[in-house]
């Protein structure tokens, strides 16, 4: 039985990879270097703003030591564009909608940073569906450690055993495995990559389809 579902946000709620590439251009172009691609950018985002500005920087050639304006940079245009093109992935609003007024309780666990986290869902309306939203830089640590997704699931008042965490990347299945607590994979999300040893509890190619797997598990 699952009583509390705590979510990632970018690659699994939200196709946030538009805006995400519109900042880094904006902010490479500013130091001086061309544009990356799309698909670039998507391979660089899961593990918070600081790397993907640093794998950024790196790609054009640029020493990423020196991340101060960079990231200064990047962090300036994001905010000013954080749903410029991002929108929720289909099904999203209705899965949120179904989970909530079937009673259970729902959270957010994320990379992102915690005020742009919370901007985000707040201009998508999406925020008033959390009771709990955590950041990467709202604690000491961030995903894959297990830290914050145990946060938010205590402060929720769940407990592991009837926790389910949705996620689109290796490092949201990693954070699972440490944390003790079960999988639900995105297919449609940002993991390029294979990922060793993968062994979610669920795989969902659309979102819309999460609610009737959480609710009617035996179907």
């Amino acid at each position: 039985m699952i009583r509390t579902v705590v979510f990632d946000l970018d690659g699994t709620l939200v196709n946030s990879a538009p805006d995400l590439q519109a900042a880094a251009n904006r902010m490479l172009g500013d130091l001086g270097h061309g544009p990356i691609e799309l698909e670039t950018v998507i391979g660089f985002i899961g593990n918070g703003v600081e790397m993907l500005v640093r794998r950024c920087l790196r790609h054009v050639g640029q020493d990423p030591q020196d991340l101060g304006r960079a990231l200064a940079l990047f962090q300036g245009y994001y905010a000013r564009d954080l749903t410029t093109l991002t929108r929720p992935y289909p099904g999203v609003l209705t899965l949120l909608e179904t989970l909530r007024e079937a009673g259970l309780v729902l959270g957010l666990c994320t990379n992102k940073p915690e005020k742009p986290a919370r901007d985000l869902c707040q201009s998508l309306d999406i925020d008033k569906f959390f009771q709990v939203i955590l950041g990467g830089d709202t604690l000491a640590v961030r995903k894959p450690d297990p830290a914050p997704l145990r946060h938010v699931v205590a402060a929720l008042g769940g407990t592991a055993p009837e926790t389910l965490y949705v996620g689109d990347s290796e490092t949201d299945y990693l954070t699972t495995r440490r944390a003790g607590i079960r999988f639900a994979y995105f297919e449609g999300g940002y993991q390029r990559t294979p990922i060793a040893g993968f062994k979610p509890d669920l795989k969902v190619a659309e979102m819309g389809d999460l609610a009737r797997r959480i609710l009617q598990p035996t179907t």
